[in-house]
């Protein structure tokens, strides 16, 4: 038994491994968009097609690896998950055409940006409550800088070695790290340890204590599971859609491959003060209106995505974009438990993380043919500006859940 809390080890390690998704994430492949383009002699639009079907695909299996996390642990779950992940990324160095390309998308989204994401948050929801939105808004901080640095690793990589073998250097960085954090430094719950959620023990708990929580039916008949799933969704179509053409965007204003891509750091310093204030809002106020403020924020980004071309105005933007990235992910993360509980967490989040993953598979189509229509990214920006702001008006009206804590106790 450990008597020194482990939760924000726990945390720690979860950060670590979030960060490292980055090479299944959209700011980690669109690095390699153009290589893609130029060896295997494919047009960007089915790049971009290959990508949505190989997103949609990966994204089917959501359901039911919340389920497998809920009954197999986070332990167990995530290590399969990094070793099938670092697979993925090997295959992706030998991709060919576009079927094979497409099948790699396939994996390293369903394992990636899907799973192995999936499994890491669940894990910093099952050691904390009270102090959730801060453990969460540190977490994603720390793991947004970690992961903001992936595409510039990666494209050194590619300049000195190829990109093929920038795929084996990811896959290898994964098999080292995220494999040994799985299996021998995460722990599934506070009470296999004889520990308490947060570190401290109220009047009726006990170490047994597995949680409260309502399942996944119970869940999808509410208003509120909907509004959440619908502003996470909406944001993962058009922040992938406009993470995914970076390159092309900001090429637009003057901006070399390289510039584009360093563009992707200064949003971590939006995350930076984006994910701890609104943890620390929500850990502090009501949650009601969370969602309509990140659709907000939404709106503001594609707009600033539309408008600026000056280095200063673009740093701007990477920074609002980062900040809302911050917000919207600790919004998700944090009221799914908080909304829902957690003893059925991994099958709810599991049904949150398909919807934002099947719709973050139209964004770089979505925008990409809306280029097509407009003549410029820029413009298609600014034509998607509007649809946040339906669902803020949405939002506003929703009511949230009352479901009544009973904590269940745990028979193994």
């Amino acid at each position: 038994m450990q008597t020194r809390f482990s939760g924000w080890r726990i945390a720690a390690f979860a950060t670590v491994v979030l960060g490292l998704t980055g090479p299944g994430q959209t700011i980690g492949v669109s690095v390699f968009i153009d290589h893609f383009a130029d060896d295997l002699e494919l047009s960007k639009n089915a790049i971009a097609g290959g990508y949505a079907i190989g997103t949609l695909t990966g994204s089917l299996m959501m359901p039911s690896v919340g389920s497998w996390v809920d009954r197999y642990g986070v332990r167990r779950s995530m290590t399969v998950i990094a070793v099938l992940f670092s697979l993925a990324l090997v295959a992706m160095s030998g991709v060919q055409g576009i079927i094979s390309l497409t099948a790699g998308f396939v994996f390293i989204r369903m394992l990636g940006q899907g799973s192995l994401s999936l499994v890491g948050i669940v894990s910093i929801s099952l050691w904390f409550e009270q102090k959730r939105g801060l453990a969460l808004g540190i977490v994603i901080t720390a793991s947004s800088a970690l992961m903001a640095s992936v595409p510039v690793a990666l494209t050194f990589t590619i300049g000195e070695f190829g990109w093929r073998q920038a795929w084996l250097f990811a896959a290898a960085t994964v098999a080292i790290i995220v494999i040994p954090i799985a299996w021998f430094g995460m722990i599934d719950r506070p009470s296999m340890v004889g520990q308490y959620v947060d570190g401290i023990a109220s009047d009726n708990d006990s170490p047994n204590i597995e949680g409260w929580g309502v399942d996944r039916s119970t869940a999808m008949n509410t208003r509120s599971f909907w509004i959440l799933a619908g502003s996470t969704a909406i944001g993962s179509m058009l922040v992938t859609g406009v993470n995914f053409h970076q390159i092309s965007l900001l090429g637009e204003s003057g901006f070399s491959q390289t510039e584009a891509a360093i563009m992707f750091l200064p949003q971590v310093l939006g995350t930076s003060v984006g994910s701890p204030l609104s943890g620390f809002v929500l850990d502090r106020a009501g949650s009601r209106y969370a969602p309509a403020v990140g659709l907000a924020l939404l709106s503001l980004t594609l707009l600033l995505a539309g408008s600026v071309s000056s280095t200063p105005a673009v740093i701007g933007y990477a920074c609002v974009l980062g900040f809302y990235s911050g917000v919207s992910r600790t919004i998700s993360s944090a009221l799914v438990p908080g909304w829902f509980g957690t003893k059925h967490i991994g099958s709810i989040h599991g049904a949150m993380t398909f919807m934002g993953v099947f719709a973050s598979a139209a964004g770089p189509i979505a925008l990409a043919l809306t280029e097509s229509a407009t003549g410029s990214f820029r413009t298609a920006a600014l034509v998607w500006c509007g649809v946040p702001l339906i669902g803020v008006a949405l939002a506003t009206r929703n009511r949230l859940p009352n479901f009544h804590e009973e904590p269940v106790i745990a028979t193994t």
